[in-house]
């Protein structure tokens, strides 16, 4: 399971997300609104969006669909 941290309005999520839709990864991502936690916003307020896999492991903004499936294919 992969999360994604976002906020609505955010163009670069939008990007972000449509990346995960086309690597094949949206059924195993969800989504957390960082206006929904207050530890979630203090940690990515200024870095969204990132995805975050179970292990912990983050990958922040800006990142390619390949960039995506190589970090991925590292875990």
């Amino acid at each position: 399971m992969l999360t994604l941290f976002h906020t609505d309005g955010c163009h670069l999520c939008e990007q972000a997300w449509a990346l995960v839709v086309q690597a094949g990864l949206a059924a195993t991502t969800r989504q957390c609104d960082i206006m929904e936690d207050e530890q979630w916003l203090a940690a990515y307020r200024v870095r969204i969006p990132v995805l975050r896999d179970e292990a912990g492991r983050e990958l922040g903004w800006p990142f390619t669909l390949s960039e995506l499936q190589g970090w991925l294919a590292h875990d």
